[in-house]
């Protein structure tokens, strides 16, 4: 069973620090939009500092770390956003749509409170090419089951246009596939703390030690060597904009 944000998000922020390279993706798509609302905010992460923001966030967790600094928190979710219509310039939701209990509610009612563009990133569940899968096939059905598709966000938004998101090699976001090209990080229990998609799973034992045995035996830098030639990779993730 998925545990909530109130059991992951202990030690988010301090796993979860946004990647400049991504921010800027993030902050290019929210163009001139001074007034932002932020849709399943977390603790903040990919918050333009130089914009209105406003937050909402359901897990108290979540808030409690949120900085100090941070933009102000409302203690709600995507489905029922407690706004006027048109009240933002733009929205955005990172890495959060999967986790809502009614997906097109939820970009809906973004749409309803929003004027202009909308920004969500997310994953495509048909991407198929990222290694972990090779170890834990369970991730595919996952992402199947809890992902909306990309032809989704269409259908709820209206014209979106979808960007690949390429991930660096050292990404500091410490999201499922940011170890890309560091697989060790995928032993440490704390690491994958700050993962969703390991407390869905449950136990993982059993595949962490085939990828602990490649690691020391030099299977997995044989079979995956052309990973370890790349600054990025695109590992499914994506950014939709509506406009």
């Amino acid at each position: 069973m998925t545990a909530s944000y109130d059991t992951i998000g202990v030690n988010y922020s301090d796993l979860r620090k946004p990647d400049p390279r991504i921010e800027q993706m993030i902050w290019r798509a929210l163009g001139s939009a001074r007034t932002v609302l932020n849709v399943g905010a977390g603790t903040g992460s990919y918050e333009p500092g130089d914009r209105q923001v406003t937050a909402v966030e359901p897990s108290s967790e979540m808030i409690r770390q949120r900085a100090a600094s941070a933009a102000p928190v409302v203690q709600g979710r995507a489905e029922d956003l407690p706004f006027d219509a048109g009240s933002y310039d733009a929205s955005m939701a990172i890495l959060t749509v999967h986790h809502w209990s009614d997906k097109a509610r939820g970009l809906k009612e973004m749409r309803r409170v929003t004027r202009g563009q909308i920004v969500v990133l997310t994953y495509d569940p048909s991407f198929r090419g990222f290694w972990l899968a090779d170890y834990l096939p369970e991730l595919i059905q996952l992402d199947e089951a809890q992902m909306p598709r990309m032809t989704d966000y269409g259908e709820w938004l209206g014209p979106v246009e979808i960007s690949p998101v390429p991930i660096p090699h050292d990404c500091t976001d410490g999201f499922l596939c940011a170890y890309w090209r560091r697989p060790a990080a995928y032993l440490d229990p704390r690491v994958r703390a700050a993962m969703s998609a390991f407390w869905a799973l449950g136990d993982v034992s059993a595949a962490l030690a085939r990828l602990e045995e490649d690691l020391e035996s030099g299977s997995w830098a044989r079979r995956y060597s052309k990973l370890l030639e790349l600054d990025e990779c695109d590992c499914g993730y994506r950014l939709v904009v509506a406009n």
